[in-house]
């Protein structure tokens, strides 16, 4: 306070100089104009007001920039000091001639501020960066794992290290796939999606739903839904964020309503072979029988006993598929000749119900590496769901063709009631059927379901295209026997993906059946 009143006394000595010395310009100005002009009172005052405005403007231009010095350089000096300000020079307080010392302490005191400030910046981004003493990550609920450019763990919270049955310390500096052995339900991997927004993309989102923690070191197993975040410019390294959502109970319930429903159609399957056995010893009798109700009788029967058997045998090998029981072998085989095979197998489920399967297949189709069994269960589901979706329609297409991707493609195409489009994203879901028919409509929300991961298990895809009101067309596309890869052909081989028949996509090389 004292430097400020000196100050402020020195400025008021100086605006009192300035106007001493404005009023003595003013007086001898009137007293000259007097004696030299002989002007009367009245002009040699406004004569002296107009000569000594000018010099009065100079003047206090001068007192002005004089004074506001000491306010300048601690201007400047603070805009020296701010981050959003580069190329302004420190203040040189050696020039100033007016509150050179109060200058100087202020400044000291700004300097002095600016440096806790940097260290408290400093500190706290050192904060953020050791996570481990991040209270946010650190209390999250979720396990969060971070990982570098190179897929190591750089850090996992106390809620991963739980969640895992590790020790957060013990997962620091591993590759990701090392730690979590991670089966997916289609191909649609985190590694590959890795793979695919390191080269392509700066940032990227992808969320995974019912991914599987396969069991090691007696572990429970987890299913959960999996989010992760990828940030190539992150400044720390910390390139990708994972953080997963527990649903072991919800998912479990499911796989266990699935295996007990398997558990009792089995007990089905012994009467239901000799109900079968029973309706082809009648089948032979009725032969030379004439009677066309009878024969009509029978093979209505005859088409019901083949659709139970479809239904026993979609629940079993659903269960087969989530146990991960499901084996398939593929062999070279003759594409035509097993559709046509199977579209007379179920042919005689289309004529009960007066409708019509009509077959075009492209000449010269190479073989195809298929299981004879599993894809034969494949076309009896799509064309099943044709009949029963046919409506009023009487006729259901079926064709094969070499596509442009030198693949095989299988088509079933109805004109009937077609499929909403709210409903095609979920159409391939487990147990998931359109509320609005299910009452008019029998099934059980697995056909789909199974044959996506037959189709996907043979290396091929399963699509769907519809419009509601105008039927719809199921395809799905396999691979020529000549294109499987070696490891496809023989099982057991040391390869990148591990297809397998229940739909689970083996995360990453490192983990191999």
């Amino acid at each position: 306070m004292d430097l400020l009143a000196q100050l402020q006394r020195r400025i008021w000595i100086y605006l009192a100089l300035a106007v001493l010395v404005e009023n003595c310009l003013l007086i001898g100005i009137y007293v000259g104009l007097q004696k030299a002009a002989s002007l009367n009172t009245a002009l040699a005052i406004i004569a002296s007001l107009l000569i000594a405005g000018p010099v009065t403007l100079g003047l206090m231009r001068l007192i002005s920039s004089f004074v506001l010095a000491p306010l300048r350089a601690l201007w400047q000096g603070i805009l020296h000091l701010s981050p959003s300000e580069h190329g302004t020079a420190a203040p040189n307080n050696d020039n100033l001639k007016l509150g050179r010392e109060l200058v100087t302490n202020l400044m000291a005191q700004v300097y002095q501020l600016a440096n806790v400030a940097d260290q408290a910046a400093s500190d706290a981004k050192q904060l953020g960066n050791d996570l481990h003493r991040n209270f946010v990550a650190q209390n999250l609920p979720l396990p969060l794992i971070l990982l570098d450019p190179t897929q190591t763990i750089t850090y996992a919270n106390d809620a991963a290290a739980k969640y895992l049955g590790l020790e957060a310390e013990a997962m620091i500096g591993k590759n990701v796939y090392m730690v979590l052995d991670m089966s997916f339900p289609s191909t649609d991997t985190f590694d590959g999606w890795l793979k695919g927004v390191q080269t392509k993309s700066a940032t990227a989102t992808s969320s995974w739903e019912r991914v599987r923690m396969n069991v090691r070191d007696g572990h429970p197993e987890r299913l959960f839904d999996l989010a992760a975040y990828y940030n190539r410019e992150n400044p720390d390294r910390h390139e990708t964020m994972l953080v997963m959502f527990d649903h072991t109970k919800q998912y479990s319930q499911d796989d266990q309503a699935v295996s007990f429903i398997a558990l009792s159609v089995h007990e089905l399957r012994t009467p239901l072979t000799m109900l079968r056995g029973y309706i082809e010893v009648f089948e032979d009798e009725l032969d030379t029988s004439h009677d066309p109700e009878l024969r009509d009788f029978m093979l209505k029967m005859k088409a019901m006993s083949e659709q139970l058997t479809a239904f026993v045998n979609n629940i079993l090998n659903v269960a087969r598929v989530d146990d991960d029981q499901l084996e398939l072998k593929l062999q070279s085989e003759d594409w035509s000749t097993i559709l046509k095979s199977s579209i007379d197998l179920i042919s005689l489920r289309a004529k009960v119900r007066g409708i019509t399967l009509k077959c075009s297949i492209q000449t010269g189709l190479p073989a195809v590496g298929v299981d004879r069994l599993s894809i034969r269960e494949v076309i009896n589901n799509l064309i099943d769901n044709a009949i029963k979706y046919s409506g009023t329609s009487k006729v259901i297409n079926v064709g094969t063709r070499l596509n442009q991707e030198g693949l095989i493609e299988t088509t079933v195409q109805d004109s009937g009631l077609g499929i909403p489009t709210s409903i095609l994203p979920n159409l391939f879901t487990k147990f998931y059927r359109d509320h609005r028919n299910r009452a008019q409509i029998g099934g059980t929300g697995l056909g789909l379901y199974l044959s996506k991961a037959i189709v996907t298990a043979h290396g091929g895809s399963l699509w769907v295209r519809s419009k509601e009101g105008q039927g719809s067309t199921f395809g799905f596309t396999l691979l020529p026997f000549a294109k499987l890869a070696e490891e496809q052909k023989h099982p057991g081989g040391d390869q990148d993906i591990t297809r397998s028949a229940h739909g689970w996509i083996k995360n990453h090389s490192l983990y191999r059946r």
